[in-house]
């Protein structure tokens, strides 16, 4: 590989920290060669705005198809994640890290993360957030509820983007969750159009049904 292709010195290239210079260059140079891509993490931490931007920009898509470049970075990037104050980088942060493998405690960390970026002004880190929390119920499905009542309320109340994010997301959760009950109960399936709620309600004994308990008794 010529060492004339320094990935720092191409993220440099922008008129302004905002634009995107050749991001698409050094994305698609980390996923020809995948080794490089602990130079292109190290710039995230960079001292130029500009630099860390187009490197968060150019990680959350080359993690879209190949986020097993990410293996050896899951605490750098946890820590990161928690420390990032500048939008650009809270919002591709909130995508990118959920596409870590990452331990049930680490999940529960990014995931009390992502809820403080629902604070954030940005309508973007927002939306990001919601769809980073709902990636992370992949990896930990004791996430599910309190993701779902979240996106049942930023779905409702959040910005035009969350809303609709959110909206999309429910309908995916909600089908996962009501597949998970189907599975884990014995059901086959669960008929369209009937919520899990519903599915929920006793139609046993009508000891049951009355709200008794005969183990209790």
């Amino acid at each position: 590989m010529p060492r004339t292709h320094n990935i720092r010195s191409m993220l440099t290239e922008g008129r302004i920290p905002l634009s995107i210079g050749r991001t698409g260059e050094v994305a698609a140079l980390v996923f020809s060669h995948p080794r490089r891509a602990n130079q292109l993490i190290e710039c995230l931490w960079d001292s130029d705005p500009g630099v860390a931007f187009r490197a968060a920009d150019a990680l959350e898509e080359v993690t879209r198809d190949l986020p097993t470049v990410l293996v050896p970075f899951a605490e750098p990037l946890l820590g990161l994640l928690d420390e990032a104050t500048q939008n650009k980088l809270r919002w591709n942060l909130a995508l990118i890290v959920p596409r870590l493998a990452l331990s049930r405690q680490q999940c529960q960390r990014a995931a009390d993360t992502l809820q403080t970026y629902l604070e954030d002004p940005s309508s973007i880190v927002k939306t990001c957030a919601l769809q980073g929390l709902a990636d992370l119920t992949v990896q930990d499905s004791s996430l599910l509820p309190v993701v779902l009542d979240l996106l049942r309320i930023h779905s409702r109340s959040g910005t035009p983007a969350m809303r609709a994010r959110g909206r999309k997301l429910l309908q995916q959760l909600d089908s996962r969750e009501s597949k998970a009950f189907a599975e884990l109960f014995g059901f086959r399936t669960l008929r369209k159009g009937i919520p899990l709620r519903n599915a929920l309600q006793p139609h046993g004994p009508s000891q049951y049904r009355n709200g008794k308990n005969p183990e209790r008794e």
